[in-house]
């Protein structure tokens, strides 16, 4: 890291779909407009919340400008993967920035340090091929700080950061579970990196899985397997691995049930050819213990 940093070339747009977040929503806020650089424009999604997250983040509009605000009807219930991504494609047309440089998605329980933006931008500027990037995820469990561990090359759904020519590469993002794989592997074939970095942590207020609970959550992670064309040899390993975590059996129940069941009801999948034989050439290459972005 070093000074020869320059603002004036990391123009960026958030956009945050977020619902039933009253409890961690100003702390999000909070962390934002303590960034040392700011964005150009915020769209704040509600989407259909039954709480106060509506008014608290009308309230912060009122306050800053560049934060603008979308309320969503309840659409009654919470559909993962497709939904969220829906409300954040509703913000992304009501952008009035055009020219960013980079562009945000970011949930409405994080928390943020004020310089977290600006050490995003310095590890692009360091690195041309870098496409998305993150921080390190933190949650408290047990009274005690963790990292929510996961492959260096996925960048965790609720903090994703692209620039402009990696987001226009792979075309955005899919509306429909697994989307947070598809446009990392996508943009790797293309060419991109794509990085977690573990020196930038990030509070997780509310661990992942805890709204859905475990089972409703790992079905959903074996749906976004089978949406993401994962090898069924590459899923039978992770089911396999996942026996040993706790809860014991009852999380590789759910991804295999997850994954198992988009094929009986024939769910729609990515279709791309080209997008398919890369991520199972890289998930053979993992299971044959060679290097993969599976690492």
């Amino acid at each position: 890291m070093n000074a020869r940093f320059d603002n004036t070339m990391s123009r960026y747009v958030i956009i945050s779909p977020v619902r039933d977040e009253e409890q961690y929503i100003e702390g999000t806020i909070l962390g934002v407009v303590r960034q040392t650089v700011l964005p150009a424009e915020w769209i704040i999604v509600d989407d259909g919340s039954s709480d106060r997250t509506g008014i608290l983040i009308q309230e912060c509009a009122r306050q800053y400008p560049w934060i603008r605000v979308l309320h969503r009807a309840d659409r009654g219930r919470r559909t993962p993967g497709s939904g969220v991504i829906e409300a954040f494609y509703d913000g992304y047309a009501l952008l009035d920035v055009t020219d960013w440089d980079f562009i945000a998605k970011l949930d409405g329980d994080v928390g943020l340090k004020p310089d977290y933006f600006e050490q995003c931008f310095k590890r692009f500027e360091e690195d041309p091929r870098l496409g998305i990037c993150g921080g390190s995820m933190y949650c408290i469990q047990g009274g005690r700080w963790k990292c929510e561990t996961h492959p260096a090359f996925h960048v965790r759904g609720p903090i994703k950061l692209y620039t402009r020519s990696c987001w226009e590469s792979i075309g955005g993002l899919i509306k429909a579970p697994g989307w947070d794989t598809v446009d990392e592997v996508e943009a790797n074939r293309l060419g991109w990196r794509t990085n977690t970095f573990k020196d930038l942590k990030v509070i997780h207020y509310r661990p992942t899985g805890s709204v859905q609970g475990s089972w409703r959550d790992g079905v959903k992670m074996g749906r976004a397997a089978y949406v993401s064309r994962y090898h069924p040899l590459f899923m039978a390993g992770k089911c396999l691995k996942r026996l040993l975590q706790k809860p014991y059996i009852y999380c590789a129940a759910a991804h295999a049930y997850g994954f198992v069941t988009g094929y009986l009801k024939r769910l729609p999948r990515v279709e791309d050819p080209a997008f398919r034989r890369y991520i199972r050439t890289q998930q053979f290459r993992r299971l044959r213990f060679r290097d993969s972005i599976w690492k």
